[in-house]
């Protein structure tokens, strides 16, 4: 069931973005009178699943969920029509049209694609707010459990003061992922700051470990269910576990060294169920473990128990505006730094670009529409940034191609257009088959 709730979440954001980014070129291309023979969501090749003739264009969802398009008269695009382009120019055609008309037809795909992301987020505000646990509310510190964080110096009690010379107000979602494109953080431990220097190829580092996050807030030990071959039956789904033999374990990471320094050992207990407290005894493994998966309380449960103070800050709808397009701008730049990454062979960051799986793998296996919207408005920024690298086949080349004209005045060739716009498609094929090959490599061999 969850993999179908993930699928459906997948599918629909998809849809949703390539048919709003393709109307961003159709309305344009009606408006100055330009034949749009084709309206795509999927690709139709050599068939399509479904399919509707209305005036002039075709309406369809092709069977190859890879995009879509719309096929506009007279354009030298994917489709390779060089019977239409041998023709000679017809008003209603691309090619006729004055060149800014054709650039802002080119450029409807993306302004709708930014828009959709920035009204996403100003809706996001207005309906959920902003909930956070406030930096000065982490008396004892964060907890780190990933091995590539350890590695490079940090532990679990640190505090996190500045990232990058910034300081850290709140730790939200945010926050883990400006860590990772950090140069530098500034922690405390033990009442004495330290600054710890993020390695350049930090990225390269975190795919050799197991994914999770990077640090988050402390919470307690909470049994999520008790394996079949666990010793400790006595112990129950929601069970909070208080202490082990005698020493106090208010965090899940405290747990470990301590049930480590009793391999094989049956210890005193004391947990917390329906609210009273209980002692009871439990076995250790071999292998210091009790048997259990653990789990999580909410964040109401959070702070019913005293561990933090849950902060949420409402907006009005004017309020949500401002709010929502400084979250837009700042998602808009951190990916932009994310590409920068990228491009630099040094980082390794490459080695991490995904497909179409690792775009499957980020929603939840549970329907969220909070998360729902936040991974669409964020799929909306990298989709129109995408489309703008000046690559031809992609809307950036046709975009640097009319600049081109627009500025010398000169109008590139058909056949050079031709040619350009094979090798962009070579090349697209080439990122395509590069992100998803990842996507494969990195399910053989786990990581």
């Amino acid at each position: 069931m969850d993999i179908v709730i993930k699928l459906s979440q997948f599918l629909l954001s998809l849809s949703l973005l390539i048919i709003l980014h393709e109307l961003g070129h159709f309305i344009p291309a009606k408006l100055f009178k330009t034949r749009v023979e084709k309206f795509y969501l999927f690709f139709d090749v050599k068939y399509s699943l479904l399919k509707k003739k209305i005036g002039e264009t075709e309406y369809g969802i092709g069977w190859l969920p890879l995009g879509g398009y719309v096929k506009i008269s007279g354009m030298i695009d994917e489709s390779m029509d060089k019977e239409q382009m041998a023709l000679p120019p017809q008003p209603w055609e691309f090619r006729s049209k004055p060149a800014w008309q054709r650039l802002i037809i080119m450029l409807g795909g993306v302004t709708v694609n930014f828009i959709l992301a920035f009204i996403i987020y100003i809706g996001m505000a207005f309906v959920y707010g902003d909930t956070y646990i406030a930096n000065s509310d982490l008396k004892d510190g964060v907890w780190v459990e990933n091995p590539a964080m350890q590695k490079i110096g940090f532990k679990t009690g640190d505090k996190i003061i500045s990232i990058d010379g910034q300081k850290v107000e709140n730790l939200d979602n945010d926050t883990n992922m400006k860590v990772i494109m950090s140069k530098e953080v500034l922690i405390e431990r033990n009442g004495q700051q330290q600054t710890i220097k993020m390695p350049t190829d930090f990225v390269d580092q975190l795919s050799k470990h197991e994914k999770g996050f990077l640090i988050g807030a402390r919470v307690p030990f909470v049994v999520a269910a008790v394996a079949e071959e666990s010793p400790n039956k006595n112990l129950k789904a929601k069970d909070m576990i208080l202490s082990l033999n005698g020493e106090t374990v208010k965090y899940f990471d405290q747990a470990k060294s301590i049930l480590n320094k009793n391999k094989g050992k049956v210890i005193p207990a004391l947990i917390l169920r329906d609210l009273k407290e209980t002692r009871i005894t439990l076995k250790v493994s071999g292998a210091g473990k009790l048997g259990v998966k653990p789990g999580e309380l909410d964040i109401k449960s959070l702070e019913r128990l005293g561990y933090y103070k849950i902060s949420t800050k409402e907006y009005s709808f004017a309020e949500s505006i401002p709010v929502g397009l400084e979250k837009g701008k700042n998602q808009l730049v951190g990916y932009g730094k994310q590409l920068k990454m990228i491009f630099n062979p040094a980082t390794k960051a490459y080695k991490q670009v995904g497909g179409f799986a690792a775009i499957f793998g980020i929603f939840p296996p549970h329907w969220s529409w909070e998360a729902f919207w936040t991974i669409t408005a964020l799929l909306s920024i990298m989709l129109g940034v995408m489309n703008l690298l000046p690559i031809p086949a992609l809307d950036g080349g046709h975009v640097m191609f009319l600049l081109y004209e627009i500025i010398s005045g000169r109008k590139p060739s058909d056949k050079f257009l031709e040619n350009a716009q094979m090798v962009g498609f070579v090349l697209l094929i080439s990122l395509l088959l590069f992100a998803n090959g990842n996507d494969i490599y990195k399910a053989i061999v786990g990581k």
